[in-house]
Order: C-alpha cells, then structure tokens, then sequence
C-alpha cells in the first residue's frame, strides 16, 4: 500500500502576515507560484494513484504549479472554518484572548454561513478524507496525494495517528510544503515532515 502526501498550499498575503484564512479565496502570491512549482518535483518523482484537492484558489493554484494535472475537489479538505476570527491574526487574537490557542479552544461563531469549527468538527471531516483515501490506496499501488491548508492537514496528521483533533497542534507545517504519513510494521508514522527542495 502507498503513503499518504500532505502538501500545503503556497503562500498567499493572508499566510504571510499570519491572518487566519478559511473560506476567504486568495490567490498563491507570486513566491507562493514559486514554492509550488519547487515543490512539485518531490512529489512527481513518486508514483501517485490519485490527488485529492481542497477547492479552495490557493489550493488549486499549488496543486496545479506543481504538475499534480487535475486533481479531485473534496470540500472535506478546506480550512478550518475560522467563524470571527476569519482574517485575523493570532497576535490580534490575544489581546482580548491571552493564551488562546485555536487547537484546545476552537473559535467563536462568525457569519450564518460561516459559524466556525470546533476541532471535534474538523476533526470528522479529517476522518472522511482518510476514509476516501484509504480506500484509494487499497486499490492501487501508488501513493494518495492531499492538497489543502495548514491547520486541516495536522488535524488530519493527528486524526491519522490515532490522536484526537487537538493533536494537530503538535505538528507545524509551513507553506508548500510535503509531509508524507506511511507505516512502520503495520501502524501509522509520519514518515517525512516539512519538506522543501534542497532540505
């Protein structure tokens, strides 16, 4: 059975100044169009089965860079749903929420058609993605390739190891970057974290 390839989308003007970006659609910045192109040969090297993709720009535009053709749009692989807190940063966050942190905590509701996640939440979605994906991998003899967001991909990494949503924290992730979840003697294991071209 193939690995599991975690690929971050690349960076955009909200990831770059730290402002929290779920359903907000913005394009990669001209060095995010950079990041996934140099990314793209870490993962086109391997042998892929199937791409799964965020529908978000940002996550279309990296998968695209990075020669990963059309990839399958699963709205299970979109950011954590922000609710207030959508463009704002963790810096601003604490001056009304010391100590706030988005994996324990969760966010407070936003807009009717943006109320936010709780990790429990996000967490669920993370198991259907796996779900999907497992089933991939156990009809093929290649590798399943994610394309989404920082904070739905280390839930997910979480999820995938056995851990609750909360767990996610534990793993950072920068922009258009690959992290690979295979297994050691039959259990899950990240296997490669962090990835960039030349580290």
């Amino acid at each position: 059975m193939g690995d599991l390839l975690l690929v971050r989308h690349g960076e955009t003007e909200w990831s770059r100044t730290g402002q929290h970006t779920s359903w907000t659609d913005l394009a990669l910045t001209e060095n995010g169009r950079a990041q996934a192109r140099a990314v793209g040969p870490l993962i086109t090297s391997r042998r892929i089965a199937a791409v799964l993709c965020s529908p978000r720009l940002r996550a279309r535009e990296t998968a695209e860079l990075a020669g990963l053709g059309e990839p399958i749009l699963d709205e299970d692989l979109t950011e954590w749903d922000y609710g207030a807190y959508e463009g704002i940063t963790t810096a601003e966050i604490h001056t009304t929420r010391p100590g706030w942190f988005l994996f324990r905590d969760g966010v407070p509701e936003g807009p009717p058609e943006h109320p936010g996640e709780t990790p429990e939440q996000v967490g669920l979605r993370a198991d259907r993605v796996l779900a999907r994906a497992d089933a991939m991998l156990s009809e093929t003899e290649g590798d399943v390739v994610l394309v989404a967001h920082g904070h739905l991909l280390r839930v997910l990494t979480a999820r995938r190891l056995g851990l609750p949503p909360a767990a996610g924290g534990l793993f950072q992730l920068a922009t258009a970057t690959l992290g690979r979840l295979g297994t050691e003697r039959g259990r899950p294991v990240v296997a490669e974290w962090n990835l960039r071209p030349g580290l």
